[in-house]
């Protein structure tokens, strides 16, 4: 309708709306060609032991240390992260203490470095960080875990179950009963004695999220066991989003493509991969876990709350979802 015309009838803004005026607001940051945004490959030949240490990483992974700008977007709320110390679980947790959350995160001993960076960057956002290194295959540190957590930060109201083990093997008879154990408990095990352990601390308006891979729909020959467990935690997150929806807690996951962390250089790629890492996309690179930072806040925020059973891709244009 033209307002302009006698007797047009004008459309007013609700009573008791906000007036916000762009002319306040922060600019945007300047757009950038994602494809150049990061490094990409060739990378450097190098390698580490398990687990790896994302600081001796050439070049070091991007968490969004200095990038990331929070919004009170969690503010008071409080979460648990496993594999916080580095990957896009430290990337969340830097993301999660400037938006306002106090986090709690969990990772292996070898990577204490790692970790003390993580709660140096939470703590300078004003929000408390407790630290709990442990071995997630043991179901009674799973439980101490969860309790450690809920008792430090004065309860849980988000879970992010995304520690896990990669060990690359060019044939299924290279891997050892040993070693297939310790990837099932570390992947599968470890997430179904969190989150029995975390349930009872859970309100509604909780979140649970899982960290699956596009390797549960597109799997690599080399990560014979790595890939089942993922497709494991994509089923897990759509089921229990069906058990735990009509208790008010939502349950997503995030399934990255190629991501540069310490598991690539610490057995998680041949050399030959590892080199070219990323470069297969049509972004030509790896993404970086601070690219998906935003991803597990916007599933754990309260305006996604229609978000359940979700999983959530972000693969520089390759694989799936």
């Amino acid at each position: 309708m033209d307002t302009d015309k006698p007797g047009a009838m004008r459309r007013s803004a609700p009573s008791g709306a906000a007036k916000v005026a762009t002319g306040d607001m922060p600019a945007a940051p300047p757009m950038r060609d994602p494809k150049a945004k990061h490094p990409r490959p060739p990378f450097k030949a190098q390698s580490q032991p398990w687990p790896g240490l994302a600081g001796k990483m050439d070049p070091k992974p991007d968490h969004g240390e200095t990038s990331y700008k929070g919004s009170g977007r969690l503010l008071g709320r409080r979460a648990l992260i496993t594999g916080g110390d580095s990957g896009m679980g430290r990337a969340a947790a830097i993301a999660f203490g400037r938006e306002g959350a106090d986090v709690a995160i969990n990772y292996l001993p070898d990577e204490e470095p790692d970790a003390q960076e993580v709660a140096e960057w939470i703590r300078a956002a004003g929000r408390k960080c407790a630290t709990i290194p442990g071995d997630l295959r043991d179901e009674a540190f799973c439980r101490r875990l969860v309790d450690q957590a809920a008792r430090e930060l004065g309860g849980l109201d988000i879970v992010v179950n995304n520690a896990a083990r990669q060990q690359t093997h060019a044939s299924i008879l290279d891997i050892s009963t040993e070693q297939f154990d310790w990837t099932m408990k570390t992947n599968i095990y470890a997430p179904f004695w969190i989150i029995k352990a975390a349930l009872p601390h859970l309100e509604p308006g909780a979140v649970i999220i899982g960290t699956t891979s596009e390797q549960a729909y597109d799997p690599s020959p080399d990560l014979y066991d790595y890939a089942q467990t993922k497709a494991a935690t994509m089923n897990y997150i759509k089921s229990l989003a069906k058990q735990l929806g009509p208790k008010g807690i939502r349950v997503n996951g995030v399934a990255p493509g190629p991501i540069w962390t310490p598991l690539q250089v610490s057995g998680g790629a041949t050399m030959e991969k590892l080199q070219e890492f990323g470069g297969h996309t049509p972004l030509g690179r790896p993404g970086q876990p601070a690219e998906l930072a935003a991803i597990y806040v916007q599933l754990a925020a309260e305006d996604a709350s229609y978000a359940n059973g979700q999983i959530y891709g972000a693969s520089g244009g390759s694989g799936q979802p």
